[in-house]
This record gives C-alpha cells, sequence and structure tokens, in this order.
C-alpha cells in the first residue's frame, strides 16, 4: 500500500495514464495534477479551474485530459505542456462526469444539480453534437467498449443506455432502490455495473436488464466503482469509507481495504490489474493498494 498527498483539500476524481505511468487528480483546491503513478512524484500542476474539480479523464491515447468543475467548465489540456487546447461552456453547472470515446474522438460530459443534461462534444473545437435530457442530475457517464453506446445514471435512480451517436434504442434499468451514482461497462461490452444510494453493486445486462450478480456489503452509499482491465473484477467503495474488490462472476471478496477515516468518492485500476488507487474526502491522500 502507498499513500500520497498531493492536494490541499478532498479530492473528487482520480484517472490513471493509458501507460500506467502516471495518475491524475483534481478536487476542491482547483487543480488537475499529474504524478507518478508509483513514486509519487509530482510531475505537474494544472491550474484554470476557478471551481472545485469534480471529474477528469485520460484520453485514449494518453495525450490529453479532460476535466470538469462546479461550474459547468471542461477544461482540456495537453498533457506534454499543460496547455489548455479548448474550454467547453455548454453545461450550466456541476459537470460531475466526463468520458472519452474509445477512439479519442469525443467526449460524454454529464451535469448535476442544475444541468440534467448528456452531453457530447468534440474535444478539439468544441463543437456540441448532442444533448440527452431524460435524467435528472447525472453523476455518472461511460462508453460501451465498441464506442456505439452510452450510459448515464442519475438521481431518480434509473441507468439509461442509448445509441451514441443516433440517440436512440433507449434501455432504462430500474434495478436500485434509490440514487444511482457510479457506472462501468465491462470490458468486453456485456455487462453493466451500477451502484448507488441502496449500499449495493448490481451486474447486468444491457438491454434485456438481466441481472447477473448483486453484491451487498458496503454499509451506506457507494459513490464510485470500476471494472478491472481483465474484466474478472470490480471495486467498489462510498460513503462507508471501505474500498472492496469483487469476483465479477462470483461476488466474492478478493479485498477489503478499511484504511481509510472518511468518504472515498473516486477509483481507478491500474492498467495492468495490479493496483487499485482511491482518494478518500480526508484532506486528500490518494492511496494505492496492490492486489
Amino acid at each position: 500500500m502507498f499513500t500520497y498527498p498531493h492536494h490541499d483539500d478532498n479530492i473528487f476524481a482520480l484517472s490513471w495514464s493509458p501507460d500506467g505511468r502516471s495518475l491524475a487528480s483534481g478536487g476542491r483546491d482547483r487543480t488537475v495534477r499529474v504524478w507518478h503513478a508509483l513514486s509519487g512524484e509530482d510531475m505537474r500542476v494544472y491550474r484554470g479551474h476557478c471551481n472545485p474539480v469534480l471529474s477528469l479523464a485520460w484520453s485514449p491515447d494518453g495525450t490529453r485530459l479532460a476535466s470538469g468543475d462546479t461550474a459547468g467548465e471542461i477544461h482540456v489540456w495537453r498533457v506534454e505542456d499543460g496547455a489548455r487546447i479548448i474550454t467547453y461552456h455548454g453545461h450550466r453547472r456541476f459537470v460531475r462526469s466526463v468520458a472519452w470515446s474509445p477512439d479519442g474522438s469525443l467526449i460524454a460530459s454529464g451535469g448535476d444539480f442544475g444541468d440534467s443534461t448528456v452531453q457530447l462534444w468534440r474535444p478539439e473545437t468544441g463543437e456540441h453534437l448532442s444533448t440527452y435530457a431524460d435524467l435528472s442530475r447525472v453523476f455518472a457517464v461511460c462508453w460501451s467498449p465498441d464506442g456505439a453506446r452510452l450510459a448515464a445514471c442519475g438521481f431518480r435512480g434509473g441507468v439509461h443506455a442509448w445509441n451514441a451517436l443516433k440517440g436512440d434504442q433507449r434501455f432504462i434499468y430500474t434495478g436500485h432502490s434509490g440514487p444511482v451514482y457510479a457506472l462501468g461497462w465491462s470490458p468486453d461490452g456485456m455487462r453493466l455495473a451500477s451502484a448507488g444510494q441502496d449500499g449495493q453493486v448490481h451486474i447486468w445486462e444491457d438491454q434485456s436488464g438481466r441481472v447477473r450478480r448483486i453484491y451487498r456489503g458496503h454499509s451506506r452509499a457507494v459513490k464510485a466503482l470500476a471494472w478491472s482491465p481483465a474484466g474478472t473484477s470490480i471495486a467498489s467503495a462510498g460513503d462507508d469509507a471501505i474500498l472492496r474488490v469483487w469476483q465479477a462472476d462470483s461476488g466474492q471478496d478478493v479485498l477489503v481495504y478499511e484504511g481509510y477515516t472518511h468518504w472515498i468518492r473516486a477509483l481507478c485500476w491500474s492498467p495492468d490489474g495490479r493496483y487499485v488507487a482511491s482518494a478518500s474526502g480526508k484532506r486528500t491522500n490518494v492511496v494505492l493498494v496492490a492486489l
């Protein structure tokens, strides 16, 4: 286990670079930081947000970062020198989620309180392509691995999945009993994992909604989840300050980490599947747990 302090306040977002060498983090101190994943060395600090950073994501080729804040702005940064490529102003408030399409040509972003839209746009130009507005308070957005579909979840408890470019073929999953905060497509594109206020993680098939597995182990709301790169495990964490790693098919515990004392809002896997990084609400450690 490694613990790295980097920010001056709560951390809300984490993302691992595609090459596995770096981690990016963003939070209440309005900065995006890039640091060496295993040494903890601070490599770069991007300053440009005037409000807390809630979300961020690396581009698939590792050359750019996108970060969203509470004022509705999304900055796209060039990783090499920290230059801002563009600032997208399509959301009104609270960009809770940003996700690059698998080919890196598009960004889907979700707005929470005061916005409630999923927007699709081009990261090079900021050209707006479409808006999906059938959710209340969007907490998470993700792409299917083939780039054909988008899924998003929100306050009303449903998970919506639809054709990314056409906006049709909509499916709504209603298995949770309250708000759904976290979402992730399996690497093989066959399943979705979702988690929320009910403290449960659901594994289900998109389009049919058939539930494969429900994980019960968290005592409070689950705010973050992620599939392992191989699709064999799922990590989840939230308001109970516990990081859990589950075996995807059986639901058995692979790891339970109870070293935090405050809620966890962000987690991600290393590309090689050897580590899970997570960030807590207690002024700011990022913890790497080896599996």
